[in-house]
């Protein structure tokens, strides 16, 4: 009989007023995994009686380390029990995972977790961050010239603290490869549970990530190029309120040609004019918003209706199936079919 796998050693290094559920529903989610590898191994040997591939596919040790270890406090109040994490240096690290901490341009950062990221991300296969965790990771050194993202609210703080990494506040989660190292990111809260399943399909297969969903009850592991937050309601927050009305009246619209000429005329403004203050205030142009909206308005129509995609890309503007086709695939990453497949209610 062979030896059971070891464990992959997932290690939570944490910072003073941990957001609490961007560990605790990450490490839930991993510790569904590893019981639903378990389940799976038994039913397989009690199949395979004679078998000599004993041993659970898919398992993972936890440790939550801080740099001073002993009980750390937390944002929501509740304390924590933590390790040291100077106590990890002889132990192998399959996944380094950041938790976020409330973060704005001027919070200063725990220098000596900075220091201890930097000189230990390097061990590990894998890092990735939840939340704000995304700025240690910057401040290590570890997105530069990476596309990352984090919590909706954090990202322009983010990129002006960190200019050199190319942040996207659109995706629930990214994983971006390259000089042979992996690093993931992703937005604030339960989006590191849909983080954590994707990562437990990477490691065991998707029907236990598929699995350990269902035991924490999330409905459908979401893809992570799926929008954090609503657009339209995004731009009229960005905007302060300026363009809420216009905003409310694009959204009716989209069927219709929404040229900067139409919007300047709909927001009483020259185009010049609205164009500059447009930008200024929201943030992007309002092309990209348009876009973003459509894309949007499309992924409602095909989880709520059975309209043919004819129809839909229509009713959104996109004057073409092909035009949605293309729309999907830059901002989710899939087909508009196989994003009603994922997402469509019974």
């Amino acid at each position: 009989m062979s030896a059971q796998p070891a464990p992959r050693h997932i290690v939570f290094a944490v910072a003073p007023d941990l957001v609490l559920l961007d560990a605790c529903g990450p490490i839930e989610a991993f510790w569904r995994a590893e019981l639903a590898a378990r389940a799976a191994a038994q039913v397989q040997q009690a199949a395979q009686a004679t078998s000599t591939t004993a041993g659970e596919p898919c398992a993972y040790r936890i440790t939550v380390a801080s740099l001073e270890g002993g009980v750390l406090p937390t944002f929501v109040g509740l304390p924590i029990v933590t390790e040291r994490l100077d106590t990890l240096a002889a132990d192998a690290i399959d996944t380094l995972i950041v938790p976020g901490t409330p973060i704005d341009d001027t919070t200063p950062l725990q220098a000596g977790l900075v220091d201890w990221i930097a000189a230990n991300a390097p061990r590990a296969r894998r890092v990735a961050s939840v939340c704000t965790g995304a700025f240690y990771l910057a401040a290590a050194g570890l997105l530069d010239g990476r596309r990352a993202t984090t919590h909706w609210r954090n990202a322009a703080a983010l990129g002006r603290r960190f200019p050199k990494v190319d942040i996207d506040p659109d995706p629930i989660f990214i994983r971006d490869e390259r000089a042979g190292r992996v690093v993931w990111t992703s937005a604030g809260v339960t989006a590191g549970i849909d983080l954590s399943l994707a990562l437990i399909e990477e490691d065991c297969g998707h029907d236990v990530a598929m699995h350990a969903a269902r035991r924490l009850v999330v409905f459908m592991k979401r893809p992570g190029g799926q929008a954090q937050f609503s657009e339209a309601l995004a731009a009229q927050t960005s905007a302060g309120g300026t363009f809420d009305a216009l905003h409310g009246w694009m959204a009716a619209n989209l069927h219709t040609e929404l040229s900067v000429e139409r919007l300047a005329e709909a927001a009483n403004m020259s185009p010049r004019t609205f164009a500059r203050r447009y930008a200024d205030e929201v943030g992007r142009t309002p092309a990209r918003t348009v876009s973003a909206m459509r894309v949007e308005a499309a992924a409602h129509a095909l989880v709520q209706s059975r309209q043919p995609l004819k129809r839909i890309a229509a009713d959104c503007g996109f004057g073409s199936e092909q035009n949605l086709r293309r729309a999907f695939e830059r901002r989710y990453g899939v087909l508009p079919l196989e994003y009603r497949t994922r997402f469509a209610a019974a």
